[in-house]
Protein backbone atom coordinates (compact mmCIF):
# COMPACT_ATOMS: atom_id res chain seq x y z
CA UNK A 1 0.00 0.00 0.00
CA UNK A 2 1.37 3.42 -0.94
CA UNK A 3 1.99 6.21 1.49
CA UNK A 4 -1.11 8.25 2.28
CA UNK A 5 -0.42 11.99 1.99
CA UNK A 6 -0.54 13.71 5.36
CA UNK A 7 -3.54 16.05 5.50
CA UNK A 8 -3.13 19.69 6.39
CA UNK A 9 -5.47 20.33 9.29
CA UNK A 10 -6.85 23.82 9.91
CA UNK A 11 -5.29 25.57 12.89
CA UNK A 12 -7.24 25.72 16.14
CA UNK A 13 -6.55 29.42 16.75
CA UNK A 14 -7.51 32.54 14.88
CA UNK A 15 -10.95 33.65 13.75
CA UNK A 16 -13.57 30.96 13.12
CA UNK A 17 -13.72 29.88 9.47
CA UNK A 18 -16.62 30.75 7.14
CA UNK A 19 -19.69 28.65 7.82
CA UNK A 20 -19.17 28.75 11.59
CA UNK A 21 -21.79 29.34 14.21
CA UNK A 22 -22.24 28.85 17.95
CA UNK A 23 -24.85 26.60 19.53
CA UNK A 24 -25.30 27.29 23.25
CA UNK A 25 -26.37 24.26 25.27
CA UNK A 26 -29.08 24.25 27.91
CA UNK A 27 -26.37 24.48 30.58
CA UNK A 28 -24.70 27.46 28.93
CA UNK A 29 -21.70 25.90 27.14
CA UNK A 30 -21.01 27.48 23.70
CA UNK A 31 -20.35 24.78 21.10
CA UNK A 32 -18.43 25.61 17.95
CA UNK A 33 -20.21 24.32 14.83
CA UNK A 34 -19.20 24.49 11.17
CA UNK A 35 -21.55 23.96 8.22
CA UNK A 36 -20.11 22.88 4.91
CA UNK A 37 -20.99 20.95 1.77
CA UNK A 38 -23.95 21.34 -0.53
CA UNK A 39 -26.45 23.75 1.11
CA UNK A 40 -29.21 22.50 -1.21
CA UNK A 41 -28.66 18.81 -0.40
CA UNK A 42 -31.61 16.95 1.05
CA UNK A 43 -29.35 14.90 3.36
CA UNK A 44 -27.33 16.32 6.27
CA UNK A 45 -24.32 14.47 7.72
CA UNK A 46 -23.33 15.39 11.29
CA UNK A 47 -19.75 14.43 12.25
CA UNK A 48 -18.65 14.04 15.89
CA UNK A 49 -14.93 13.81 16.68
CA UNK A 50 -13.04 11.71 19.22
CA UNK A 51 -11.61 12.21 22.70
CA UNK A 52 -9.12 15.12 23.01
CA UNK A 53 -9.41 15.85 19.28
CA UNK A 54 -11.52 18.45 17.44
CA UNK A 55 -13.63 18.61 14.30
CA UNK A 56 -10.53 18.99 12.09
CA UNK A 57 -9.84 15.27 12.48
CA UNK A 58 -12.61 14.76 9.87
CA UNK A 59 -10.84 16.94 7.28
CA UNK A 60 -10.24 14.14 4.76
CA UNK A 61 -13.80 12.83 5.03
CA UNK A 62 -15.08 16.39 4.85
CA UNK A 63 -13.49 16.74 1.42
CA UNK A 64 -14.81 13.36 0.27
CA UNK A 65 -18.41 14.07 1.34
CA UNK A 66 -18.68 17.78 0.53
CA UNK A 67 -20.40 17.24 -2.82
CA UNK A 68 -22.73 14.54 -1.53
CA UNK A 69 -24.47 16.15 1.44
CA UNK A 70 -24.78 19.15 3.68
CA UNK A 71 -22.16 18.72 6.41
CA UNK A 72 -22.30 19.74 10.06
CA UNK A 73 -19.16 19.38 12.18
CA UNK A 74 -18.83 20.38 15.82
CA UNK A 75 -16.28 20.55 18.62
CA UNK A 76 -17.45 18.64 21.67
CA UNK A 77 -17.52 20.57 24.95
CA UNK A 78 -14.07 21.35 26.29
CA UNK A 79 -12.49 20.57 22.92
CA UNK A 80 -11.35 22.73 20.01
CA UNK A 81 -13.15 26.08 19.80
CA UNK A 82 -16.03 25.03 22.06
CA UNK A 83 -16.37 26.38 25.57
CA UNK A 84 -15.04 24.91 28.78
CA UNK A 85 -17.24 22.39 30.54
CA UNK A 86 -17.88 22.00 34.26
CA UNK A 87 -15.92 18.88 35.19
CA UNK A 88 -19.02 17.12 36.52
CA UNK A 89 -20.59 17.50 33.05
CA UNK A 90 -17.68 15.90 31.18
CA UNK A 91 -19.65 12.75 30.43
CA UNK A 92 -20.86 10.78 27.45
CA UNK A 93 -24.41 11.27 28.68
CA UNK A 94 -23.90 15.03 28.41
CA UNK A 95 -22.21 14.94 25.00
CA UNK A 96 -25.15 12.89 23.73
CA UNK A 97 -27.48 15.68 24.81
CA UNK A 98 -25.15 18.24 23.24
CA UNK A 99 -25.30 16.35 19.94
CA UNK A 100 -29.08 16.43 20.08
CA UNK A 101 -29.06 20.19 20.65
CA UNK A 102 -26.66 20.72 17.73
CA UNK A 103 -29.00 18.65 15.58
CA UNK A 104 -32.02 20.67 16.70
CA UNK A 105 -30.29 24.00 16.05
CA UNK A 106 -28.46 23.37 12.80
CA UNK A 107 -30.43 20.57 11.12
CA UNK A 108 -33.96 20.94 12.49
CA UNK A 109 -35.58 19.19 9.50
CA UNK A 110 -34.78 16.69 6.80
CA UNK A 111 -32.97 13.34 6.92
CA UNK A 112 -29.72 13.10 8.85
CA UNK A 113 -26.82 10.63 9.00
CA UNK A 114 -24.87 10.73 12.27
CA UNK A 115 -21.17 9.85 12.27
CA UNK A 116 -18.88 9.47 15.24
CA UNK A 117 -15.25 8.52 15.80
CA UNK A 118 -14.28 7.05 19.18
CA UNK A 119 -15.94 9.29 21.82
CA UNK A 120 -18.00 10.81 19.01
CA UNK A 121 -19.50 7.40 18.30
CA UNK A 122 -20.32 7.05 21.98
CA UNK A 123 -22.11 10.41 21.82
CA UNK A 124 -24.20 9.09 18.92
CA UNK A 125 -25.13 6.00 20.91
CA UNK A 126 -26.00 8.12 23.94
CA UNK A 127 -28.34 10.22 21.78
CA UNK A 128 -30.02 7.04 20.53
CA UNK A 129 -30.73 6.03 24.13
CA UNK A 130 -31.92 9.49 25.13
CA UNK A 131 -34.05 10.29 22.08
CA UNK A 132 -34.97 7.04 20.33
CA UNK A 133 -37.85 8.74 18.51
CA UNK A 134 -35.31 10.45 16.21
CA UNK A 135 -34.01 7.18 14.79
CA UNK A 136 -35.89 5.87 11.80
CA UNK A 137 -37.57 9.25 11.36
CA UNK A 138 -35.04 12.13 11.34
CA UNK A 139 -31.91 10.01 11.69
CA UNK A 140 -31.75 7.68 8.69
CA UNK A 141 -28.23 6.27 9.02
CA UNK A 142 -25.28 5.95 11.42
CA UNK A 143 -21.52 5.67 10.80
CA UNK A 144 -19.52 4.39 13.79
CA UNK A 145 -15.73 4.56 13.50
CA UNK A 146 -13.29 2.95 15.96
CA UNK A 147 -15.67 3.14 18.90
CA UNK A 148 -17.20 1.05 21.68
CA UNK A 149 -20.58 0.51 23.30
CA UNK A 150 -18.95 -0.26 26.65
CA UNK A 151 -16.62 -2.55 28.54
CA UNK A 152 -13.41 -0.74 27.66
CA UNK A 153 -11.75 -1.61 30.99
CA UNK A 154 -12.98 -5.17 31.51
CA UNK A 155 -9.64 -6.85 30.77
CA UNK A 156 -5.95 -6.21 31.37
CA UNK A 157 -3.94 -4.50 34.11
CA UNK A 158 -6.00 -1.31 34.05
CA UNK A 159 -9.20 -3.32 34.41
CA UNK A 160 -7.86 -5.17 37.44
CA UNK A 161 -6.74 -1.91 39.02
CA UNK A 162 -10.11 -0.24 38.40
CA UNK A 163 -11.99 -3.25 39.79
CA UNK A 164 -9.87 -3.15 42.94
CA UNK A 165 -10.45 0.58 43.38
CA UNK A 166 -14.19 0.01 42.91
CA UNK A 167 -14.21 -2.85 45.40
CA UNK A 168 -12.59 -0.60 47.96
CA UNK A 169 -15.12 2.16 47.12
CA UNK A 170 -12.27 4.49 46.19
CA UNK A 171 -13.21 5.25 42.59
CA UNK A 172 -14.74 8.70 43.29
CA UNK A 173 -11.63 9.62 45.29
CA UNK A 174 -9.33 8.31 42.53
CA UNK A 175 -11.12 10.33 39.86
CA UNK A 176 -11.23 13.44 42.04
CA UNK A 177 -7.47 13.20 42.64
CA UNK A 178 -6.89 12.94 38.90
CA UNK A 179 -8.94 16.06 38.32
CA UNK A 180 -7.20 17.95 41.13
CA UNK A 181 -3.77 17.03 39.77
CA UNK A 182 -4.66 17.90 36.17
CA UNK A 183 -4.22 21.72 36.46
CA UNK A 184 -0.79 21.24 38.05
CA UNK A 185 0.24 18.79 35.33
CA UNK A 186 -1.04 21.22 32.69
CA UNK A 187 1.04 24.03 34.16
CA UNK A 188 4.26 22.07 33.67
CA UNK A 189 3.19 20.23 30.55
CA UNK A 190 5.58 20.00 27.62
CA UNK A 191 4.02 19.41 24.23
CA UNK A 192 5.67 17.83 21.22
CA UNK A 193 8.04 15.61 23.20
CA UNK A 194 9.57 12.36 21.95
CA UNK A 195 7.98 10.49 24.89
CA UNK A 196 4.57 11.84 23.95
CA UNK A 197 5.20 10.89 20.36
CA UNK A 198 6.05 7.31 21.32
CA UNK A 199 2.88 7.07 23.41
CA UNK A 200 0.77 8.41 20.54
CA UNK A 201 2.47 5.98 18.15
CA UNK A 202 1.71 3.01 20.37
CA UNK A 203 -1.85 3.91 21.35
CA UNK A 204 -3.30 5.41 18.16
CA UNK A 205 -1.49 3.69 15.31
CA UNK A 206 -1.32 0.16 14.04
CA UNK A 207 1.17 -2.31 12.68
CA UNK A 208 1.94 -0.54 9.42
CA UNK A 209 0.23 2.87 9.36
CA UNK A 210 2.49 4.94 11.63
CA UNK A 211 3.95 7.35 9.12
CA UNK A 212 5.99 9.88 11.12
CA UNK A 213 4.17 12.86 9.63
CA UNK A 214 0.81 11.39 10.66
CA UNK A 215 2.09 10.62 14.16
CA UNK A 216 3.23 14.23 14.53
CA UNK A 217 -0.10 15.49 13.18
CA UNK A 218 -2.10 13.41 15.67
CA UNK A 219 0.22 14.34 18.53
CA UNK A 220 -0.25 18.04 17.81
CA UNK A 221 -4.01 17.60 17.48
CA UNK A 222 -4.49 15.66 20.72
CA UNK A 223 -2.12 17.78 22.79
CA UNK A 224 -4.25 20.87 22.15
CA UNK A 225 -6.80 19.64 24.73
CA UNK A 226 -5.85 20.69 28.29
CA UNK A 227 -5.24 17.98 30.89
CA UNK A 228 -8.19 19.04 33.11
CA UNK A 229 -10.61 18.33 30.26
CA UNK A 230 -8.87 15.07 29.37
CA UNK A 231 -8.90 13.86 32.98
CA UNK A 232 -12.52 14.90 33.47
CA UNK A 233 -13.67 12.92 30.42
CA UNK A 234 -11.43 9.98 31.32
CA UNK A 235 -13.77 9.17 34.18
CA UNK A 236 -16.74 8.64 31.89
CA UNK A 237 -14.99 5.88 29.93
CA UNK A 238 -14.65 3.75 33.06
CA UNK A 239 -18.43 3.42 33.35
CA UNK A 240 -19.34 3.82 29.68
CA UNK A 241 -22.16 1.44 28.73
CA UNK A 242 -24.45 2.26 25.81
CA UNK A 243 -25.28 -1.32 24.80
CA UNK A 244 -28.98 -0.65 25.31
CA UNK A 245 -28.87 1.95 22.54
CA UNK A 246 -27.91 -0.65 19.92
CA UNK A 247 -31.50 -1.88 19.74
CA UNK A 248 -32.50 1.65 18.65
CA UNK A 249 -29.81 1.66 15.96
CA UNK A 250 -31.34 -1.46 14.39
CA UNK A 251 -33.94 0.83 12.84
CA UNK A 252 -31.51 2.40 10.36
CA UNK A 253 -28.59 1.38 8.12
CA UNK A 254 -25.38 1.38 10.16
CA UNK A 255 -21.75 1.00 9.11
CA UNK A 256 -19.21 0.03 11.77
CA UNK A 257 -15.51 0.50 10.98
CA UNK A 258 -12.98 -1.24 13.22
CA UNK A 259 -9.18 -1.47 13.01
CA UNK A 260 -7.32 -4.66 13.82
CA UNK A 261 -4.56 -2.88 15.78
CA UNK A 262 -6.73 -0.37 17.65
CA UNK A 263 -5.53 -0.42 21.28
CA UNK A 264 -8.06 2.13 22.56
CA UNK A 265 -11.28 0.65 21.16
CA UNK A 266 -10.26 -2.84 20.00
CA UNK A 267 -11.80 -4.34 16.89
CA UNK A 268 -13.75 -6.81 19.05
CA UNK A 269 -15.86 -3.89 20.27
CA UNK A 270 -16.78 -2.97 16.69
CA UNK A 271 -17.68 -6.59 15.98
CA UNK A 272 -19.86 -6.67 19.09
CA UNK A 273 -21.70 -3.53 17.98
CA UNK A 274 -22.33 -4.93 14.50
CA UNK A 275 -23.48 -8.28 15.90
CA UNK A 276 -25.90 -6.59 18.30
CA UNK A 277 -27.41 -4.42 15.56
CA UNK A 278 -27.78 -7.38 13.23
CA UNK A 279 -28.93 -7.26 9.63
CA UNK A 280 -28.90 -3.48 9.25
CA UNK A 281 -25.20 -3.28 10.16
CA UNK A 282 -22.24 -3.59 7.84
CA UNK A 283 -18.86 -4.23 9.47
CA UNK A 284 -15.64 -3.03 7.84
CA UNK A 285 -12.45 -4.29 9.51
CA UNK A 286 -9.24 -2.53 8.43
CA UNK A 287 -6.16 -4.78 8.71
CA UNK A 288 -3.02 -3.30 10.23
CA UNK A 289 -4.61 0.03 11.16
CA UNK A 290 -4.96 1.67 14.55
CA UNK A 291 -7.32 4.10 16.25
CA UNK A 292 -6.52 6.96 13.85
CA UNK A 293 -7.78 4.92 10.90
CA UNK A 294 -9.70 7.87 9.42
CA UNK A 295 -6.40 9.70 8.88
CA UNK A 296 -4.16 6.77 7.94
CA UNK A 297 -6.58 4.74 5.79
CA UNK A 298 -8.85 7.42 4.36
CA UNK A 299 -9.47 5.48 1.14
CA UNK A 300 -11.09 2.65 3.10
CA UNK A 301 -12.99 4.93 5.48
CA UNK A 302 -14.22 7.26 2.71
CA UNK A 303 -15.40 4.31 0.60
CA UNK A 304 -17.28 2.84 3.57
CA UNK A 305 -18.88 6.20 4.33
CA UNK A 306 -19.98 6.76 0.73
CA UNK A 307 -21.36 3.22 0.57
CA UNK A 308 -23.45 3.97 3.68
CA UNK A 309 -24.88 7.10 2.06
CA UNK A 310 -25.81 5.00 -0.97
CA UNK A 311 -27.52 2.43 1.30
CA UNK A 312 -29.41 5.23 3.03
CA UNK A 313 -30.56 6.59 -0.33
CA UNK A 314 -31.67 3.15 -1.44
CA UNK A 315 -33.60 2.58 1.80
CA UNK A 316 -35.29 5.95 1.46
CA UNK A 317 -36.35 5.18 -2.12
CA UNK A 318 -37.74 1.80 -1.10
CA UNK A 319 -39.62 3.35 1.81
CA UNK A 320 -41.05 5.97 -0.51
Amino acid sequence: MGRVPTPLLPAAGGPPPPGSRTVTTDDGVPLHVEVDGDPAAELTVVLSHGFTARLAEWEIQRAALRDRARLVLWDQRGHGRSGWTPLVDATIDRTGRDLGQVLDAVAPSGPVVLAGHSMGGMSVMALARQRPELFGTRVVGVFLLATSAGGLVETGILARAVKLVRRLHLLPLYLRLLQLLAPLLERFRRRGTAIGRRAIRRLLFGADDADLANVLLVQNLLEETPYPVAMAFYATFLDHDEKASLEVLRRVPVTVVAATHDRLTPAAHGRDIADAIGGNAELVVVPGAGHSVNLTRPDVVDAAFIALLERVGKSSRQAG
